[in-house]
């Protein structure tokens, strides 16, 4: 398995370009791939950090990097997704494993709070996120909310 290049960068940071193939695989993904119709910008990407996992000139996994109360109490990771064409490599985990890190770094916090699709439960659970929630739906595709906590 070849492995990605990392870049983090703050959305005023982002080129042109590289907006635009977030936007887009985000849209294949989210919109087109699990048929859900929904407003995928939310103006919460202008606050946000972009993590994004390259080979070359291809992105393969991305999420995004929320402070402290913008969607949460806690800053949170959303948006998490991997190319369709490169699943079941394990860059979905390399990709959370960099996102937690970054965002304890990011924000000096020990909790970070997601929204998961109900069908990755195990996922997030094998990296360290507990349910702390009642399932809810949302955009038509049940989800928790689950929290990471820094082991002291």
């Amino acid at each position: 398995m070849q492995s990605l290049h990392w870049t983090y960068k703050h959305f005023n940071s982002l080129t042109t370009q590289e907006l635009y193939t977030i936007l887009s695989l985000r849209s294949e993904v989210f919109v087109v791939e699990q048929n859900c119709v929904y407003l995928d910008t939310d103006n919460k990407d202008v606050d946000a950090w972009h993590l994004c996992g390259w080979q070359d000139d291809v992105l393969v996994a991305y999420v995004r990097i929320l402070a402290p109360g913008v969607s949460y109490e806690e800053a949170s990771i959303g948006r998490v997704l991997t190319n369709p064409g490169f699943r079941k490599n394990g860059f979905g985990v390399a990709l959370m494993q960099v996102a937690i890190e970054k965002t304890l770094q990011q924000y000096g916090v020990q909790k970070i709070k997601i929204g998961a699709q109900l069908y990755l439960l195990n996922f997030y659970s094998n990296l360290g996120f507990t349910q702390t929630s009642e399932v809810y739906m949302e955009d038509g595709i049940p989800h928790i909310e689950m929290l990471f906590e820094k082991e002291k």
